[in-house]
């Protein structure tokens, strides 16, 4: 059975957008709930259990960083993955983002190979192809 994902945006059309683009690059999700601000987010985590968050940073009521400050305050939350995905790029915010512990960061207007790129590995499914013979040999140094 599928990891279940929460998608925070306050666009309902973004929001269907990304649902649709987890449904179709295949990758094995359970159910995908929403939220359209931070505080319905923090709803939506106490009701069930998520595996990875995508959030957007600018929202009414409880913005994304407002969002990932709030989870890092938490025991329960504070080591849930979160992928950002915003219109907001600039090499300061990812910065401040990645210091607060973002595990991924996919710019909007996304390709649907990079949201996959950056959900495999936070959603277990690349967790056993770590290690290869090739890869032991040139920890041997025979590389």
């Amino acid at each position: 059975m599928g990891k279940d994902i929460l998608v925070v945006d306050d666009s309902a059309t973004i929001r269907a957008m990304i649902k649709r683009t987890v449904r179709m690059i295949d990758l094995d999700v359970g159910e995908i709930h929403e939220a359209s601000n931070g505080i319905e987010a923090l709803a939506q985590l106490a009701d069930h259990e998520i595996a990875v968050l995508v959030v957007d940073i600018n929202m009414p009521t409880m913005d994304g960083i407002q969002l990932l400050s709030r989870m890092k305050q938490s025991d329960r939350l504070k080591h849930m993955p979160i992928v950002i995905a915003s219109t907001e790029g600039s090499e300061k915010r990812i910065q401040q983002l990645n210091e607060m512990g973002i595990a991924g960061y996919v710019r909007k207007p996304f390709q649907p190979e990079q949201l996959r790129e950056v959900l495999l590995p936070l959603l277990g499914v690349l967790q056993n192809a770590g290690t290869t013979d090739t890869e032991s040999d040139s920890d041997d140094g025979l590389f």
